[in-house]
């Protein structure tokens, strides 16, 4: 056997711990030969691995080095062949340096490359010229040939032009030239095809009544339309609507530019000069005109134009849908410039006379709505969004906004001081409105005809930058000053009914704040102030300015640099004169925030506080008015002496006339001023006081005899009959009762039969149910018995806003409890 190699102490040591664990008894040495046959074949099993991990060391090693030899190989071929390029190099250049070869090789390339550019331009612009000359060959001979080369010409032109942002500004004069070309030719063929149109139109007795349209005739038509839109056609092709603003306007066509051209000669004829039909103040005549271009050749146009669009558009590709859509809008595009040229020249002479301008833009707006609705003009057929129309034109690109506000602003105070001067605009209006319905001065009514009216004249406008400003500057402006106006009148009222008013005045001054005048003063401005309030919640509900609110919506949740929204009005400006809502909107992301809002928010917030202050202090006057008149009835001392009587034939008491009357002429009056809500409102908030006053002036501080009972009772009855007669048709029986409900169940209290309805005694026939349940003698028992008894008590009376103190403290005004 082999010796064995020595071993390490650290590898005896594990050599030991191995033994040890697997022979710890004698039982172990029986398995003595399992273990060796183990420890074998793991020994055979790493000795194999161990010759692998050998052999793929050996292949890897001569891998590695085969690699770098390799490498060195072809570092040496690149060396060598480098001296070779330098050596070439500098017998090329005659230099013996490489660096300074270099140099002069590169200057070389350079002047190869500008030779190489140079041959490019000579080539392009020989091609320039050659397509020039033909087409100038054969543009008066075969014109549809000559249509090729022009657009190759044209290419060329739109090729240079895209390349010169990339090689900076490169060959200018190249650029400038071949434009140049273009130009030069593009006019002499224009000028060519435009006259060729003309003949055939003379030949067709364009634009006359009598037009020919035979058959040739209308060939040669279509072919001369043909050539110049085919003339055209790579100047359209070159406008990407896709990627240019939405404004983008539509161009005018060639063939209808000439076609139209007599038509603006007729029309330069009839209106300018000193024509009668050229009249400053009647710009409608101009308009009229047009539109009756629009409707008597619209359908020519419609007939033999548009197949001819619908060809061309197909022939060339969609590049054309745009321009070729629709052959009466294009007719529309090619007449607008004459308006606008027209405009022009007439808004200076009008511009300082208010009433011309304001009827000019009124008349420009009609025209406008008419061709919308007419023809549905859309000279964009892409877009979503309606003709801006020439009002817009006039407006915002010529720049006459501002001075066409300042004249509609100008009239419209005008015209509100005339309402607001008339002698009877503070008259109450009772025929104007429902005869249920609060009825408002006759100024208010004016004033809201005039906002109407105003909102007549600018809703047609299609920027909204514009309509905004003509609701705040105008319409909001107007309603401030009437709010304004009403707010003055209550604060005259109140100085006039102050105590240091009354010394000043004295009673002739009086007179007109006291009684039925002082209260129809305060109904005027109550009635104005509802009637305007309900109007702007109408408005707000209207499509126009729902529109208008949405669309601010938007834009001051795009405004995100605190831009002005109009004008110089900010974000903060727009939200104090119409919603804070718009403010809120500003600084929040929920699409949902502010959708509650509305454009009069504000302005209705206001005239909403002005309709609570006058109802307030209606209510106020009339209570006061009525305790006022109360007094003398509070200071009767007879309810103890009077002599007994039937209540249900009683005549009130002479002390409380007074108050009937000041009752009965206060709300007479309010119920043919007032609508129901508030009436019935003033009415309930007068009667508690009343209640209040006789339950604490009267009844608290007085006994009372059966009689006195009654009288009181019918005094009541007969107080609450008058309000309600006074009420009219709205009023109802028993709705006064039903509000001093608590008086009423105390006067029940009161007036108990004290001779009735005793143990052992049965009521009479024809006897109330209250009297029938119980006498005056057995709820007094059972009332001041226990809390128990009481509320039992009360519950078959049927009381319910008394408190058993309360109760108590009634019953013990009678004379027979309180002796």
């Amino acid at each position: 056997m082999a010796a064995m190699p020595a071993l390490s102490s650290h590898e005896r040591t594990r050599v030991e711990d191995y033994l040890n664990d697997k022979i710890q008894v004698s039982g172990d040495f029986e398995s003595l030969d399992s273990l060796l046959n183990s420890l074998r074949a793991q020994h055979e099993l790493q000795r194999k691995q161990l010759a692998e991990a050998q052999e793929a060391l050996s292949i890897a090693t001569t891998a590695s080095n085969d690699h770098v030899e390799a490498t060195r190989k072809r570092a040496e071929a690149f060396n060598e062949e480098q001296a070779d390029i330098d050596r070439r190099l500098r017998a090329i250049t005659k230099s013996d340096a490489s660096d300074e070869a270099a140099h002069r090789f590169e200057a070389s390339m350079n002047k190869l490359r500008r030779l190489e550019i140079s041959r490019g331009y000579v080539a392009l612009l020989k091609e320039s010229d050659e397509l020039s000359k033909e087409a100038l060959k054969n543009v008066s001979s075969m014109p549809q040939l000559a249509l090729e080369p022009y657009a190759r010409l044209k290419n060329i032109v739109s090729s240079l032009k895209a390349a010169q942002p990339a090689a900076e500004g490169a060959a200018p004069h190249l650029v400038d030239y071949v434009e140049k070309l273009a130009m030069g030719l593009r006019e002499h063929m224009k000028q060519d095809f435009t006259s060729r149109l003309q003949k055939n139109l003379e030949q067709m007795k364009w634009p006359s009544k009598d037009l020919q349209l035979s058959e040739d005739l209308l060939a040669q038509w279509r072919s001369n339309v043909e050539l110049l839109l085919g003339l055209q056609t790579p100047d359209l092709q070159g406008r990407d609507v896709s990627t240019e603003q939405s404004g983008l306007e539509p161009p005018i066509l060639h063939p209808l530019e000439v076609m139209v051209h007599p038509l603006e000669l007729r029309f330069k004829y009839h209106f300018s000069g000193d024509k009668p039909t050229n009249r400053l103040d009647k710009p409608e005549y101009f308009l009229a005109h047009v539109s009756d271009l629009m409707n008597t050749y619209g359908g020519f146009f419609a007939s033999y134009l548009q197949p001819i669009f619908d060809e061309k558009a197909q022939t060339v590709g969609s590049d054309l849908e745009w321009n070729l859509c629709n052959a009466p809008h294009a007719f529309i595009t090619s007449l607008l410039p004459i308006i606008r040229q027209k405009t022009k020249t007439l808004l200076p002479q009008i511009s300082n006379h208010p009433q011309l301008l304001s009827h000019f833009v009124h008349e420009l707006m009609n025209f406008d709505t008419g061709v919308r609705e007419s023809w549905n003009y859309l000279p964009d057929p892409y877009s979503n969004a309606n003709w801006k129309g020439m009002t817009w034109d006039v407006l915002t690109k010529q720049g006459w906004f501002d001075r066409w506000l300042e004249v509609e602003k100008d009239f419209a105070l005008a015209r509100y001081k005339d309402i607001i001067d008339t002698p009877d605009s503070g008259h109450i209006d009772y025929e104007g409105v429902e005869m249920s319905a609060t009825k408002p001065t006759k100024a208010a009514i004016r004033v809201n005809d005039l906002l109407e009216t105003i909102t007549d004249r600018y809703q047609p406008l299609t920027s909204f930058g514009q309509k905004l400003r003509f609701l705040i500057d105008i319409q909001i402006t107007i309603f401030d000053q009437f709010h304004e106006r009403l707010g003055s009148a209550l604060e005259a009222y109140l100085a006039m009914t102050s105590t240091i008013g009354r010394t000043v005045q004295g009673s002739d001054g009086q007179a007109s704040v006291e009684g039925v005048a002082g209260l129809e003063r305060l109904c005027r401005v109550f009635g104005s102030a509802e009637y305007l309030e309900k109007k702007m919640e109408d408005w707000s509900n209207d499509v126009f300015f729902v529109e208008l609110w949405t669309e601010l919506q938007e834009r001051v949740k795009q405004n995100k640099n605190n831009k002005h929204l109009t004008g110089d009005m900010s974000v903060a400006d727009v939200a104090s004169r119409t919603s804070q809502a718009v403010a809120n909107g500003q600084s929040s992301n929920d699409q949902h925030s502010n959708t509650d809002g509305a454009l009069f928010d504000e302005t209705a917030s206001a005239y909403r506080r002005l309709r609570l202050q006058s109802e307030s202090i209606i209510t106020s006057t009339i209570t006061s008015n009525t305790l006022s008149a109360l007094k003398p009835y509070s200071r009767v001392s007879t309810w103890t002496t009077l002599s007994t009587g039937s209540s249900s034939s009683l005549p009130p008491s002479a002390d409380l006339a007074p108050a009937m009357r000041t009752l009965s002429t206060n709300i007479s009056f309010l119920s043919r001023t007032l609508g129901v809500a508030p009436l019935r409102r003033i009415t309930r908030q007068v009667l508690i006081p009343i209640q209040n006053f006789i339950w604490g002036n009267i009844l608290m501080r007085n006994t009372f005899s059966a009689a006195g009972a009654s009288q009181l009772i019918s005094d009541v009855d007969h107080l609450c009959s008058i309000v309600d007669s006074s009420l009219g048709s709205i009023g109802h029986a028993g709705d006064s009762i039903r509000t001093m409900k608590k008086l009423n169940e105390g006067l029940l209290l009161l007036g108990l039969n004290a001779q009735r309805h005793n143990e052992g005694e049965t009521p009479e026939s024809g006897e109330g149910e209250a009297d029938a349940r119980a006498g005056l003698w057995d709820v007094e028992k059972r009332l001041f018995k226990d809390n128990e008894s009481a509320r039992e008590m009360l519950a078959e009376l049927e009381i319910e806003n008394l408190t058993e103190v309360e109760a108590r403290t009634v019953l013990e005004k009678r004379v027979e409890i309180a002796s």
